[in-house]
């Protein structure tokens, strides 16, 4: 049940993202002033916002941002922490320390500072969110491979491979990788949630895209003056970002649940 529904939240959020790239009810970032803070009725289904814009269409496009900049910043932190964990999970010694000290210092500077001092460096963009984000998770991309490749290195197949002068980066592809590949979905869902909580974070401080453009966060933010008189304008995104990132959340329950019962299963077998 929990991943049906998961798939269902995610699949929502997909289907407006991709839908948003094509057609959205109105011009998300098209201003109509005679039409501002209407409520809910047949031809703005989810209202309008201060300056006379579709809520459902800002809605929409909103999810094409956000979840492009999750997607991103997961890319890289899944690119760049997965090799460094599985590299330090096989090498053992000096390399290992060296990375997971590194891991350690990163950890010290989380998302926002990252952001901040991005954005006074090079200015504000959807972008600057991806690395500052990207960048923030590539700690536990690492930790979480270097941990199930210390336990993929000390299977007896392994060991015959490294006794045979198989060379490490065959072992790392052919044995290592597809071995941890369900416990690094888990981390993928778990990650795409928080990146998703980052970006909303980050775009409501107004470090992440730049307005009129319309990303969650931001329209968060500028619901803030018009919550007694217009509540709907921090419904909808709000109510937008719970959806998906519970929905990422149940999905990697579900992936970790199937994990754990079949290394139950593999346990009785044995």
């Amino acid at each position: 049940m929990r991943k049906i529904i998961g798939l269902i939240l995610v699949g929502l959020a997909v289907l407006a993202a991709v839908l948003a790239l094509v057609w959205t009810p109105f011009d998300p970032v098209h201003a109509v002033p005679a039409e501002r803070l209407q409520g809910s009725n047949l031809t703005h289904l989810m209202g309008t916002d201060q300056y006379g814009r579709d809520v459902l269409s800002r809605v929409m496009d909103g999810a094409r941002t956000t979840l492009t900049v999750a997607l991103a910043s997961v890319a890289l932190s899944a690119l760049i922490g997965v090799p460094l964990g599985i590299w330090a999970g096989m090498r053992r010694g000096w390399v290992e320390q060296l990375i997971m000290r590194a891991n350690d210092l990163v950890l010290a500077f989380p998302a926002l500072l990252l952001a901040i001092v991005f954005t006074a460096v090079f200015g504000g963009s959807m972008w600057i969110v991806v690395l500052a984000i990207g960048i923030a998770g590539i700690p536990g991309f690492a930790r979480v491979s270097r941990v199930g490749t210390l336990q993929v290195m000390a299977q007896d197949y392994v060991l015959s491979a490294r006794i045979s002068k198989v060379p490490g980066v065959l072992i790392a592809w052919r044995h290592v990788l597809p071995n941890i590949t369900s416990t690094l979905a888990v981390q993928v869902s778990v990650a795409l949630a928080l990146a998703i909580l980052a970006e909303a974070g980050l775009s409501f401080l107004g470090l992440g895209t730049p307005a009129p453009y319309a990303s969650w966060g931001r329209m968060l933010q500028a619901s803030q003056a018009y919550l007694a008189t217009a509540p709907h304008l921090a419904l909808w995104p709000g109510l937008a970002i719970a959806g998906t990132v519970l929905g990422f959340n149940l999905l990697g329950d579900a992936v970790a649940d199937r994990r754990s019962s079949k290394w139950h299963s593999c346990t009785l077998m044995a």
